[in-house]
């Protein structure tokens, strides 16, 4: 039996101090999204319990901080790299300048965990915890 295609329409996930979140598309299995940041702006140092992700850089030039070893080291992100970020490691991404990214990643909302105060980091921007940290 062949299944019929579903149709979806894309909307903002909600406001968000970076810039966009636009979901655009939604199954059991994936999700994705067009992230639109602002040139100055970040998202809060964080990892996810479940949340399995990859993120390629359309356009605009980013920093990605991440955990190698127990320390953050930052990875200069120009459009057409992709990361991907496995549940558990803990990241940041800050805009350069303006950027648009594309996400797919497993269907996890609310898996956030804020992670700043690890690494004695202020925190700066994006939204908070949604699972205690552990």
């Amino acid at each position: 039996m062949r299944l019929p295609i579903e149709i979806f329409e894309p909307h903002d996930v909600g406001p968000r101090n970076w810039g966009r979140e636009i979901l655009i598309a939604k199954t059991q299995f994936y999700i994705g999204k067009i992230l639109k940041m602002n040139a100055g702006s970040a998202g809060g140092l964080q990892y996810h319990v479940e949340k399995d992700e990859t993120f390629m850089l359309f356009s605009g030039e980013a920093t990605v901080d991440s955990d190698v070893g127990g320390a953050l080291v930052s990875t200069e992100m120009t459009a057409g790299m992709s990361i991907h970020v496995p549940p558990g490691a803990p990241h940041r991404v800050t805009a350069r300048t303006d950027c648009i990214f594309f996400e797919v990643s497993t269907p996890h909302f609310d898996d956030r965990v804020r992670c700043e105060s690890e690494y004695g980091q202020p925190e700066v921007g994006g939204l908070p915890s949604t699972r205690p940290s552990g």
